[in-house]
């Protein structure tokens, strides 16, 4: 379980234990479920990571809602959105296995995190993975429901593939960002776990480069 939950929990606990000592012992009722909300909101579950050469996996639990060619530092990419509800497990783990070569926090609105313009208006941590098949990049994004987004690692810091990150606090949205020419493994409406769920398979950056250099010269 995520540290924070025994903070939430014990403090409904002993909410509840004040107000059945207080007042009508019936009414303890309802902070003791939401003590009892909390620590299975803030749960964390072991999970098998994946041992695929490529593999970049889901960064978190939750519902696969756009995949989209976009532009990534003037290369073609894709990006793969995945909204959490509040029922899904929010820890955040690495897509794949890499060094951290950037963390910018971008402050802005808490829209639906299910919109496609939440991806750049939303308040967002945005953090960038330099992998042996290229960069990638991973958001965490605020949705109307969250209000605090946890980054535990720094600029400079490895990390392996599936590796706890951080925490989204309530309904939100993680986005991945990767070359193009990956093998898609989910397509929308999949639902995904966190460091489990294989997304798509990577090809190392020697071959996305032989690819480019191919193009280039038809």
């Amino acid at each position: 379980m995520v540290r924070d939950g025994y903070y939430y929990g014990l403090g409904f606990v002993a909410v509840a234990v004040l107000v059945g000592w207080l007042t009508i012992p019936a009414l303890a009722v309802v902070p003791l479920l939401l003590a009892a909300f909390f620590l299975w909101f803030f749960r964390d579950p072991e999970r098998q990571i994946p041992a695929v050469e490529g593999a970049i996996v889901s960064p978190a639990d939750g519902k696969v809602t756009e995949i989209s060619a976009i532009e990534m530092d003037g290369e073609p990419g894709t990006r793969i959105s995945i909204f959490l509800n509040v029922f899904n497990v929010h820890v955040n783990r690495s897509p794949a296995a890499g060094t951290i070569t950037g963390v910018r926090y971008q402050k802005g609105k808490f829209g639906n995190a299910m919109g496609a313009v939440s991806a750049e208006a939303n308040e967002q941590n945005i953090v960038t993975l330099q992998t042996e098949y290229g960069t990638m990049i991973f958001k965490q994004i605020a949705g109307l429901l969250a209000r605090r987004i946890v980054f535990n690692k720094k600029v400079g810091d490895t990390v392996a593939r599936g590796e706890r990150v951080g925490l989204i606090k309530f309904g939100s949205r993680t986005d991945v960002v990767f070359a193009a020419g990956a093998q898609m493994k989910v397509k929308v409406g999949d639902g995904v776990k966190g460091g489990a769920t294989v997304l798509a398979i990577a090809q190392p950056q020697r071959s996305q480069k032989a690819r480019h250099e191919m193009a280039e010269a038809r």
